[in-house]
């Protein structure tokens, strides 16, 4: 239970950095709060957003 706890909690760390870094690749406003909460919340909008997974992907690219 603790490993599959660690994994996930280091793959939503390494998401939210990589698109914390990329974000300026993206068609979002590039303010600090975007920036901010984009990043923080991105499993949630990756999952229910078609707009944000593009820009998810941009992101990382």
């Amino acid at each position: 239970m603790s490993v599959i706890f660690f994994c996930l909690t280091v793959s939503y760390i390494v998401g939210a950095w990589k698109f914390w870094s990329g974000f300026r690749k993206t068609h979002f406003q590039q303010t600090l709060p975007n920036r901010i909460g984009f990043s923080i919340l991105w499993p949630i909008l990756f999952v229910t957003n078609s707009s944000y997974r593009r820009n998810f992907r941009r992101a990382l690219r």
